[in-house]
């Protein structure tokens, strides 16, 4: 056996496992977009008193689901409530 046949060999072996690693993390997110989504479709339940106090309206669970199927929305939802946190806390700076 030559070296370039050896290394050649050890490539396509090495490769195997990659592909196998980067298609399993495709299913774990995959599934755990599937779950925050089933979870996110429950805040669709709370009163807007009960989304208030979590930083998030009704407004934001449309924007949020308006994202592709096997994306996740809570995402989403934490960073419009994070966009929201960070402006009142300026606004409050400002007056202070």
């Amino acid at each position: 056996m030559s070296a370039a046949h050896f290394a050649a060999e050890t490539s396509r072996v090495a490769a195997r496992p990659a592909a196998t690693t980067r298609a399993l993390e495709a299913l774990s997110n995959l599934y755990r977009a599937w779950k925050n989504r089933r979870a996110f479709y429950r805040l669709g339940e709370l009163s807007d008193t009960e989304l208030a106090d979590i930083g998030l309206t009704r407004a934001d669970l449309s924007v949020a689901i308006d994202m592709p199927l096997g994306t996740d929305p809570t995402r989403r939802l934490r960073a419009i409530a994070a966009e929201r946190n960070e402006t009142i806390e300026d606004a409050a700076r400002r007056a202070a």
